[in-house]
C-alpha cells in the first residue's frame, strides 16, 4: 500500500483485483469483436456504405479515447467506485439504443456513447491496480488482466458472428445490454474504493498540471506509446478485418468470428508464457522476445500481403504471430507507465488508455485513406508495430525515475529484480 490511498473498504486479494479488473477492461474490446461480424450486414440493413459503416468504429474509438481523458482524472477526484458505476451506465444506456437505431447515424451516435461509458474499464482498473499493488505483485495482476481478457475477446466474434446469423444483427446488442448489467451488479457487489475522495485533484489547473508532468514525461510517454502502437493495432485490425475476411476471402460471419481466435487465442497463449516466464526472469528481461515477435508479424504482414491473395493463413498467421509478442509486453509496460505517479493514477491510466485507442483511431483513419484494405492491412498495421518496437528503444535508454516503490528496477544485465528497501 501506498502512502497516496487509504482504502475505504478492507484491501481486495490479488486474484479479486484481477478478476474485476479484467472484467473491467473487457468492457471495450468485447463491445468491439461482438460488433465486427456484423458490420457488413449493416451495410445492407440501412442502405448505407462501407464508409459510413466504419465510422460506427472510427466514433466507438473517438468516445473511448476523449473519454479516458476525463473519467481517470475524475476517479482521483471523487473515487474510483462512483466514476466505474456512473459510465457504466451510461454504456446499458447507450446499448438500449443502438438495440432500437432506427437509423445508421443514431447507431453511431450510440457506439460514441458505447464508446465513452466503456471508457472506464480501462483507466480505473489500472488506478485500482496501482492504488493497492507495487513491485511484481502489480505486473502479476497486470498479466492476469491480460489472460482474462484473451477469454472474452476471443469467442466474441463467434458468438456475435452465431447470433447474428441466428437472431439478426440487432441481438448483437441485446448481448451488450446483457453484459453491461452484468457488470454493473458485479461492481456493485465486488468493488471495494480504493482511494480517498479528493477533489483538489480536479481542479482545473490541478488537472492540467497533472497531464503537463505526464506529457513531459519521458518515461511515461515511451512506455505509452510502446503499448499505443502494439494494442493500437488490434482496433486497427477490427476496422479492416471485417472487410478482408468476408468479402475478398469470403468468410460466413460464424468463420469470420472463429477465425478470429487466431488473434485472441495467441495472445491468451502468450499470456500464459509470459506468467510462467515472468516468475522467473521479471517482466522486463522477456520484452524483447515480445517486441521480436512483433517485428516478425509485421514483416510478414507487410510482404506476404503483397505477393499472394489474402487468405485465412495468409491474413491470421501473422496477425497471431503479432498478438502473441503483444502479450510479453503488457504486464512491464503498463506497470512502468503508472509506478512513478501514485499520486495521480488515475491520469496516467487515463492517458495511457487514450494513447492506446488513440493508436487505433489513427490506425482506422489511415486504413480509411485505401481503397483496398488489404493494402491498408500490409501498411498501417506494420508501421504501428515498428512504432511501438522504436518507442520501447527510446524507454530503455532512459533512466527510471528516482522512486523508492519502483516497480520494476533493471539491473545493468537487462533483468529485472524488486527494489531495494
Amino acid at each position: 500500500m501506498n502512502a497516496y490511498s487509504k482504502p475505504l473498504a478492507p484491501a481486495m486479494s490479488e486474484r479479486r483485483v484481477s478478476l474485476l479488473g479484467a472484467l473491467m477492461v473487457a468492457v471495450g474490446p468485447i463491445s468491439l469483436a461482438l460488433f465486427t461480424p456484423a458490420m457488413p450486414e449493416i451495410v445492407h440493413v440501412f442502405g448505407t456504405t462501407h464508409s459510413t459503416v466504419k465510422l460506427t468504429l472510427s466514433m466507438y474509438f473517438a468516445g473511448f479515447a476523449l473519454a479516458q481523458l476525463i473519467c481517470g482524472p475524475l476517479s482521483d477526484g471523487f473515487g474510483r467506485r462512483p466514476i466505474i458505476m456512473a459510465f457504466m451506465s451510461i454504456y446499458l444506456a447507450a446499448s438500449v439504443l443502438a438495440l432500437f437505431a432506427p437509423s445508421i447515424e443514431w447507431l453511431i451516435a450510440a457506439r460514441f456513447l458505447q464508446g465513452i461509458g466503456g471508457a472506464a474499464g480501462v483507466a480505473v482498473s489500472r488506478a485500482i491496480v496501482r492504488d493497492l499493488f507495487t513491485n511484481e505483485s502489480s505486473a502479476r495482476i497486470m498479466n492476469l488482466i491480460g489472460l482474462i481478457l484473451g477469454i472474452g475477446p476471443a469467442f466474441a466474434p463467434s458468438l456475435g458472428g452465431v447470433t447474428m446469423q441466428l437472431f439478426g444483427w440487432q441481438s448483437i446488442f441485446v448481448l451488450m445490454v446483457i453484459f453491461g448489467v452484468a457488470v454493473i451488479i458485479v461492481m456493485h457487489r465486488g468493488l471495494a474504493e480504493t482511494v480517498s475522495r479528493d477533489l483538489s485533484r480536479i481542479r482545473p489547473k490541478a488537472l492540467g498540471r497533472s497531464y503537463l508532468q505526464l506529457l513531459s514525461s519521458g518515461y511515461f510517454m515511451s512506455s505509452a506509446l510502446v503499448l499505443g502502437g502494439s494494442i493500437g493495432a488490434f482496433y486497427t485490425l477490427a476496422v479492416v478485418l471485417p472487410f478482408i475476411m468476408m468479402e475478398r476471402v469470403g468468410l460466413s460471419p460464424t468463420a469470420f468470428g472463429f477465425s478470429m481466435l487466431g488473434q485472441s487465442g495467441a495472445f491468451f497463449v502468450g499470456s500464459l508464457v509470459v506468467r510462467r516466464a515472468m516468475r522467473r526472469y521479471g517482466g522486463v528481461a522477456i520484452m524483447p522476445f515480445g517486441l521480436v515477435a512483433i517485428a516478425i508479424g509485421s514483416i510478414a504482414l507487410a510482404v506476404v500481403l503483397r505477393v499472394t491473395e489474402p487468405t485465412v493463413l495468409t491474413v491470421m498467421g501473422p496477425v497471431a504471430i503479432y498478438a502473441f509478442g503483444t502479450a510479453f509486453l503488457m504486464p512491464g509496460m503498463s506497470t512502468a507507465s503508472l509506478a512513478p505517479f501514485p499520486h495521480i493514477a488515475g491520469a496516467a491510466a487515463a492517458l495511457g488508455g487514450f494513447m492506446q485507442m488513440g493508436g487505433g483511431l489513427v490506425g482506422g483513419l489511415l486504413s480509411g485513406l485505401f481503397s483496398d484494405p488489404v493494402t491498408a492491412l500490409a501498411t498501417v498495421v506494420p508501421g504501428l508495430g515498428f512504432t511501438a518496437i522504436g518507442c520501447w528503444v527510446w524507454w530503455r535508454s532512459l533512466p527510471e525515475p528516482a522512486m523508492a516503490n519502483m516497480v520494476l528496477t533493471r539491473s545493468p544485465d537487462g533483468s529485472s529484480a524488486p527494489p531495494a528497501q
